[in-house]
């Protein structure tokens, strides 16, 4: 028997965009969260142009917005702000990533609304934090990746390169995510509700660790080295015979007292003191890379992996994305599931959620339209259709959806059709 799903019961009200905020309401909608998200009348959230690759909708949007409510509404009108304050009045959560300084003009800072609404927890999301001197700059996910040093270290020791995904705006969208679920059982527990706040730096800064205490406390940054890693060795890529790269990792003496007996036929290696420790074999690490790279270009990759495994060192084969969504790892343990994406003319497959909790499944519903709920979230609020037509006619909302063509009764709550 399926459970309850964990925040059932719980609403989450935002004001988001891009990638960082709704990472993190979706999430909250995987659980349960009812999730209204506020959107821009007259195309919505900027994200959903990102690009067109699912059927006409952008990679992103479909990513991060399945199992919300769409509601376009201009709140910085009377009628609209009227509206979303009455959103918020009946929230446990609200999420915003406007533009440095946007909240707290508009009286939605965190400070202000708990004062409004002393039980209702403040997600804010912003770039470099709302104190300082950084605190008015514009921060995209690349820019953030550029100040934390991440591109200094990432890449060819002659070019830089950008993580291949969102990093910074993963990272700060998972801070959030669980910085509301802390708050959640705060308010539980304790009655609070804390404010919570992230920014895209901070969230980076903290997965910079390792490679700050590095520069620190070893004198020099860690190299700039591709698919290495740049300081364990031998760690990574090294091409087979049949042309096919495979990924290596020694993590310790045993792997490499194995990796030099079973696998390389070299079993004198261990005792050569340019490789005696691990900091030897990263200071010795192109000598060492030859004499594996030399052993693989007589292996086929599948023997070359075959030998790893017997001589128990981790590897894997280096897969295209195209191979990656048919990876046994996903494929075997039921890991894909069907969405409803607008404009598709069929399902479209998403991933479940990687947290598995005993005995709930994950809510897997679809991605909404901009404006889709618009009608029905209005309608809840005590607004008539004519009321609707009128805030329609004025450019405060956008109606879409099944709500778009006529608008009778059935809008209104019932016990079928909650608000």
């Amino acid at each position: 028997m399926t459970e309850p799903l964990p925040l059932a019961g719980i609403t989450v009200v935002s004001l988001e965009q891009a990638v960082a905020a709704p990472f993190a309401t979706r999430q909250l909608a995987d659980l349960g969260a009812r999730v209204i998200k506020v959107e821009r009348p007259g195309g919505g959230d900027f994200a959903r142009r990102y690009d067109t690759t699912v059927h006409g909708q952008a990679s992103y949007f479909v990513w991060l917005n399945r199992s919300k409510e769409s509601l376009t509404l201009d709140f910085k009108t009377p009628e609209g702000r009227e509206i979303l304050e009455e959103l918020l009045a009946g929230a446990d959560v609200f999420v915003q990533n406007l533009a440095p300084g946007a909240a707290g003009r508009l009286g939605l800072g965190a400070a202000a609304l708990q004062e409004r609404y002393p039980s209702l927890i403040t997600c804010t999301v912003s770039g470099y934090g709302t104190s300082g001197s950084w605190s008015d700059r514009k921060a995209y996910d690349l820019l953030i990746q550029c100040q934390t040093g991440l591109l200094s270290i990432t890449g060819s020791p002659e070019e830089p390169a950008r993580s291949g995904i969102s990093v910074a705006d993963i990272a700060g969208g998972m801070y959030a995510y669980s910085g509301i679920l802390s708050a959640l059982f705060t308010r539980a527990t304790t009655g609070r509700a804390p404010t919570v706040e992230v920014s895209l730096f901070d969230a980076l800064a903290e997965w910079m660790s390792q490679p700050a205490y590095y520069t620190r406390y070893g004198g020099t940054p860690p190299p700039r080295i591709g698919a290495q890693h740049a300081t364990i060795a031998p760690y990574g890529p090294f091409t087979a015979a049949d042309g096919r790269d495979v990924m290596l990792s020694i993590q310790n003496e045993r792997e490499w007292a194995a990796l030099c007996a079973e696998v390389l036929g070299l079993p004198a290696l261990v005792d050569d003191p340019r490789f005696a420790t691990g900091t030897d074999r990263v200071a010795h690490r192109a000598e060492l890379n030859a004499v594996v790279a030399a052993r693989f270009a007589r292996l086929g990759s599948e023997e070359a992996g075959e030998l790893l495994d017997a001589a128990g060192i981790a590897n894997a084969g280096v897969n295209s994305v195209e191979e990656f969504l048919g990876h046994p790892a996903l494929t075997e343990r039921d890991r894909w599931r069907d969405i409803e994406v607008p404009g598709a003319p069929g399902p479209v497959r998403a991933l479940l959620p990687p947290v598995d909790l005993g005995g709930v499944g994950p809510r897997m519903d679809p991605v909404p339209e901009a404006g889709r709920d618009t009608g029905r979230i209005l309608a809840g609020l005590g607004r008539s259709r004519a009321d609707i037509e009128r805030l329609c006619a004025r450019g405060v909302v956008d109606l879409a959806g099944p709500y778009h063509e006529d608008m009778p009764g059935d809008i209104l709550p019932t016990q079928d059709n909650p608000a």
